[in-house]
């Protein structure tokens, strides 16, 4: 089995809430010294990205949808403590994620968080429709690095500029790196908004944290 037809095979075990085989494939990915972060990004989130647009098709319901997210999240846990024994020493940062305002999408966002984590940043993940007002609120409280902002509609997206707009307000611009992840954002997007970055994906989330806080 090629490595594509593997990261296939953990997305359809994700799809078909089959949990078991969930586990064989995460101990296999494991016990053969795979690249345990390709395992992830492009196998078991590739999956839950899935379950999300199913469940937003209407083909799936709330239970399955909760049921993918839990058996992905089992499965994590299984496979992280051996991603951060094989992962390079980085200086640890605090990061605070939510998902703007309006919009409940959190899929995504959870992923981004569940990978930071398993390279040692802190992540304060608030969850999904929350006020810019309470994003900054959490971010001046935990001390955090970084913001980052999730929205998957382009009619919440135009919320994450509140952030910027909060930190100007406060006279916070400077204290705090901002990202922006979402569907709808763009780099044009970003500068616009005079923000720090935005990931297409987790794995890209990680290089920008890694790049912004080693500036």
């Amino acid at each position: 089995m090629s490595k594509g037809e593997f990261y296939n095979e953990i997305s359809k075990a994700i799809v078909n809430l089959d949990e078991e085989k969930a586990f064989e494939y995460a101990n296999k990915a494991i016990n053969e010294s795979m690249n345990l972060l390709d395992v992830i990004e492009k196998g078991y989130a590739a999956g839950i990205r899935l379950v999300g647009e199913l469940w937003e098709e209407g083909e799936f319901f709330l239970p399955e949808l909760m049921r993918g997210a839990q058996i992905m999240q089992n499965c994590l846990d299984l496979l992280i403590p051996h991603l951060q024994k094989g992962s390079e020493k980085i200086s640890r940062g605090t990061i605070v994620i939510a998902t703007i305002e309006g919009d409940i999408h959190s899929i995504g966002k959870t992923i981004v968080g569940t990978m930071l984590r398993a390279y040692g940043y802190d992540v304060y993940d608030l969850g999904a429709d929350v006020p810019a007002e309470k994003i900054v609120e959490e971010a001046m409280e935990k001390k955090a690095d970084i913001i980052g902002v999730s929205a998957l509609l382009t009619t919440t997206m135009i919320n994450q500029k509140k952030i910027i707009d909060l930190l100007k307000e406060k006279q916070l611009v400077g204290k705090f790196k901002v990202i922006f992840g979402g569907a709808p954002v763009t780099s044009a997007w970003v500068e616009e908004c005079n923000a720090d970055g935005f990931a297409d994906n987790a794995i890209e989330a990680v290089k920008l944290v890694k790049s912004l806080l080693n500036q």
